[in-house]
């Protein structure tokens, strides 16, 4: 594996050197413990196949002038549709855009903000959503006191708030994120506009790279948003990422330097990993939720 410097925040609590953690999530294997576990099982289901349609549009890059930029990120709560809602390519400005709809049949917004609060009690919860990408995921002790307080609102107190430590490889080798998860206002959005017949759901922030592979470069980083929409039988899930951009005082800012742009490589990567994780979610997270749902989080 490539050597990289790597920055472990402490919420991780490892004895393990840093690269010997990675490469201990890099083989992406059970512990003895973890298949123990009840929702084990779903590590073995077969992956779901990705909408053909979509992994098409995700080959080769759309059109830049289309794109919507996050300065106009409340579009996103008008009716019907935007000119791309699934695709990628570099922006003018260097930095990465993608856009990914998936719709989910028997799946609601209720049940995503239970998954969001539940999945991030162990790191087994993280792998089932996508077990080929998703290596590891750690919350601190102050946010698993939280998720397991049961006075905590699902999604005010659990989600929205809410940092993840996750580990995943979308073709580039391992990388670590901390994602940073947001409420609709602290995101920018109108809540004039904020109501059920434009989004029933939002999962949203952005995220930092923690390990660099090249010494000095520039630190990756991103804002995301799933946007989630009733439609009947289920949700649509509307997502957008913003590559090379941090959300500051409500509003996404380029944090790249001038000159400087998001690989190419790294913006198709995210978004085919995209359309295979949330492909694979929407087969998934009905039959956990079925499971576990319901019942006090643990």
């Amino acid at each position: 594996m490539t050597e990289a410097t790597v920055v472990i925040p402490p919420e991780y609590s490892s004895p393990h050197p840093p690269m010997a953690l990675v490469a201990q999530w890099e083989k992406n294997e059970l512990t003895g413990e973890e298949k123990t576990r009840p929702e084990a099982k779903y590590y073995y289901d077969e992956i779901a196949a990705p909408d053909p349609e979509n992994l098409r549009k995700m080959v080769d890059p759309c059109d830049p002038s289309k794109i919507l930029w996050p300065e106009r990120i409340n579009d996103l709560l008008n009716p019907g549709y935007l000119e791309i809602e699934t695709g990628w390519c570099q922006m003018p400005n260097g930095c990465g855009f993608i856009a990914n709809l998936t719709r989910m049949p028997g799946v609601t917004a209720k049940m995503a903000y239970w998954w969001w609060t539940w999945f991030t009690l162990t790191n087994l919860r993280y792998k089932i959503w996508y077990r080929p990408s998703h290596l590891g995921h750690y919350i601190s002790p102050e946010r698993r006191k939280i998720i397991l307080d049961p006075k905590s609102r699902i999604p005010e107190d659990t989600v929205w708030g809410a940092t993840h430590h996750a580990v995943e490889d979308i073709g580039m080798g391992p990388e670590i994120i901390d994602i940073h998860f947001k409420s609709p206002e602290e995101m920018g959005f109108d809540m004039s506009r904020f109501h059920p017949s434009n989004v029933s759901g939002l999962i949203a922030g952005y995220g930092d790279e923690m390990m660099m592979r090249v010494p000095g470069a520039p630190r990756g980083c991103a804002v995301m948003c799933h946007i989630l929409r009733d439609v009947p039988g289920g949700v649509e899930w509307r997502t957008r990422f913003w590559m090379g951009y941090r959300l500051q005082n409500r509003k996404a800012d380029c944090c790249i330097p001038p000159g400087i742009q998001v690989p190419v490589e790294a913006i198709k990567g995210l978004a085919v990993h995209n359309v295979m994780e949330f492909s694979n979610f929407a087969v998934m997270l009905p039959k956990i939720y079925k499971e576990f749902g319901g019942k006090p989080i643990s």
